[in-house]
């Protein structure tokens, strides 16, 4: 029997069920001192109090963060991704002990709790909201129902909220990979490599190799030629000396590592297996090849499962300078070192949790954000302007550029300056083929992370989703259905 949840008094001490100790994976609502209203996200410890706990003589010593105690579910098998639920609104009084009382008929029916909220609405009373697995029809769920109904004169059964398709866990990537918006062969007239042959060919081969891999694999040893090495090493060549300059040092740190440990050097290309098995090590991130371009929500949904998806072609040799898309020196040296810092990290992954399930407008505004931050940000080490986002550490024209605070020049006048705020970034429009004429400044990676989850919280998201990184999966707290845009399906006008 898998370990699942149930918290109950003020300080969340454990509750046994038949031996099995149950933990809340997301949040739950617990009686406070003066009653029932307190709210925990993951962000807090959710099972234990100062000392840790025992059962049957085994110390558990005190859960420090929600992944602490999300450690100790048992994995998640693919069957129970879209496991039904049931959803129910009850009215309570606020009285000592009313949640021992709810809870306990979970315990009688053996019956897995997933969320539990409750909201005052009137003097005396709150509403409880509860989902638990199992569906109407199932005789230890009508058992429960008709218990629960004994305690108020209110219980209401939800309708599943339908929302558009995300991932569940991360073999479920697969189902997206190759939704690309471009084959990664298919060039522009424009692009650099457009008739040479033997570089779309090339190019036609990556591509094959990226769309057959599967995320429980090693990703594929790619022999990279003498000409594609050149050019990462001009490349190398024109960037080095600017990262020591205008780089952020979590960057410089990660390089130093990276080095040392993935075999980055300006003569050879790493191969991404061992990027992202030092990543995993360092962070929980890895990289996960892709053919080509992916829509803003299935990119970021990514994120969510600490995945990063990386191209694996490399510019055209004609122009080791430009490049109209993102190559391997734009994800391997931009993006790659950066997910080897805690802080960026978990802001990384803020923002594909928020991805998940959420609007086409909410969306955009969370791609706007990381176009800001991710790819274009800055922060300040001692008043001094530095670099952490992937587009600025891979162009040695425009790193140069945003990080000159307030210096400019006729042709190309100073950037405009402003410091971090996601609300003001999910609405800044930016070009893609010019220099950027807005940069977001935070005072340190802790700042940004702060601030963008704090954004992400306040989001009017359809459920709170909880990256469990023992089992690859994502738990979230509301009773949802995920049937819009579903993998696979054609849809009609």
């Amino acid at each position: 029997m898998p370990i699942t949840t149930i918290l109950r008094s003020a300080i969340a001490r454990p509750v046994f069920s038949r031996g099995v100790l149950r933990l809340l994976p997301v949040t739950s609502t617990l009686s406070s001192s003066s009653g029932l209203a307190t709210r925990f996200k993951s962000t807090q410890p959710l099972a234990s109090d100062d000392f840790g706990f025992e059962i049957n003589n085994v110390h558990f010593p005190k859960a420090t963060s929600a992944k602490t105690n999300m450690a100790m579910q048992a994995p998640m098998t693919s069957a129970a991704i879209d496991s039904p639920r049931v959803s129910v609104l009850m009215e309570l009084k606020d009285r000592v002990g009313v949640l021992h009382d709810v809870l306990r008929y979970f315990w009688k029916y053996d019956i897995k709790l997933s969320r539990i909220e409750s909201r005052r609405h009137s003097h005396g009373k709150f509403d409880f909201f509860l989902d638990f697995d199992g569906e109407r029809g199932d005789q230890s769920v009508e058992a429960l129902l008709q218990d629960l109904s004994g305690m108020t004169d209110k219980l209401l059964i939800l309708d599943e909220k339908e929302v558009v398709w995300f991932p569940r866990h991360i073999s479920e990537l697969d189902l997206v990979a190759n939704r690309t918006l471009d084959a990664g062969v298919d060039l522009e007239s424009d692009h650099p490599g457009f008739q040479d042959r033997i570089y779309r060919q090339r190019r036609a081969l990556l591509a094959q190799s990226a769309k057959k891999y599967t995320w429980d694999k090693p990703i594929p040893h790619i022999d990279y030629s003498e000409e594609e090495t050149a050019v990462w090493t001009s490349v190398w060549g024109k960037m080095e000396h600017l990262w020591d300059k205008h780089a952020c040092k979590e960057y410089k740190q990660a390089m130093y590592l990276m080095k040392e440990h993935c075999g980055y050097s300006p003569d050879r290309i790493p191969q991404q297996q061992d990027i992202s098995k030092f990543l995993q090590e360092r962070t929980g991130f890895r990289l996960r090849p892709v053919a080509g371009l992916l829509s803003s929500r299935d990119f970021l949904n990514g994120l969510a499962f600490r995945v990063f998806f990386s191209t694996q072609y490399i510019r055209h040799h004609s122009k080791p300078l430009y490049t109209p898309e993102p190559d391997i020196c734009h994800e391997l040296m931009g993006h790659a070192p950066m997910f080897a810092d805690r802080d960026f990290a978990d802001f990384s992954e803020e923002i594909g949790l928020a991805s998940l399930g959420a609007s086409d407008e909410e969306v955009e505004k969370l791609a706007h954000c990381y176009w800001h931050s991710v790819e274009f940000g800055l922060c300040r080490e001692k008043g001094v302007l530095k670099a952490y986002g992937a587009g600025l550490l891979s162009s040695f024209g425009e790193l140069e550029y945003a990080c000159a605070d307030g210096c400019g020049s006729e042709e190309q006048p100073p950037p405009e300056i402003k410091p971090w705020d996601p609300t003001t970034a999910a609405r800044e429009a930016f070009p893609i083929t010019t220099y950027q004429p807005t940069y977001f400044v935070a005072s340190s990676l802790q700042d940004a992370k702060k601030r963008m989850r704090e954004y992400c919280e306040a989001l009017p998201r359809p459920f709170f989703a909880l990256h469990n990184a023992q089992t690859n999966s994502v738990h979230i707290d509301r009773a949802v259905r995920r049937a819009k845009d579903i993998p696979g399906e054609k849809t009609t006008e």
